[in-house]
């Protein structure tokens, strides 16, 4: 009876670390999405730099585009930005803001600052069309083909390798 008392806990602790040893190993960016292939949750949402104005996930449909979850606070997304920015600079393929759970003010210093590589950027401040899309934390892009499918899924910032390697790639290939 001592012996059960003992071993229990000690086998509930090594499968436990177990699991939590698996989750170590794998890469974070990997994590698979549900909603790839699927179609893209449709949104209207407030446009962040023009009042009355609305972002609509439709007005998009016809084009292979990127959707862009960012805000003001994250750390990762500064890093992202100068890629992002270049990227809207070469024309390779549009790009939509998702502003999450962020301050007006505080986002619009933050494009005014760094640059705006957006064609608009929706205003999401309650979180609720992230949520729809997924989104486990900031930055995070996914990219929609011409029938509002989601195709592929970042999460992490974007890099000139991923960009290069695996989103450009399949922009090309979608727009065949």
């Amino acid at each position: 009876m001592k012996y059960l008392k003992f071993s229990v806990p000690l086998l509930f602790f090594v499968v436990l670390v177990g699991f939590l040893g698996r989750g170590l190993m794998q890469d974070p960016h990997a994590v698979p999405s549900p909603l790839i292939n699927k179609a893209a949750p449709e949104f209207t949402l407030p446009d962040l730099r023009v009042p009355g104005k609305v972002v609509a996930s439709h007005d998009m449909l016809g084009q292979v585009w990127l959707l862009n979850v960012w805000g003001s606070w994250c750390v990762s997304c500064r890093e992202e930005h100068r890629v992002l920015v270049a990227l809207a600079k070469s024309g390779a393929v549009p790009i939509v803001g998702l502003n999450w759970r962020d301050q007006k003010t505080d986002a619009l210093a933050w494009l005014d600052q760094f640059g705006d590589p957006y064609l608009a950027s929706a205003t999401d401040t309650t979180g609720t069309t992230a949520i729809d899309f997924g989104v486990y934390g900031a930055p995070e892009t996914f990219v929609i083909d011409r029938r509002g499918t989601i195709r592929d899924k970042v999460i992490g910032p974007l890099t000139p390798d991923v960009l290069r390697n695996e989103v450009l790639p399949l922009v090309e290939k979608l727009r065949q």
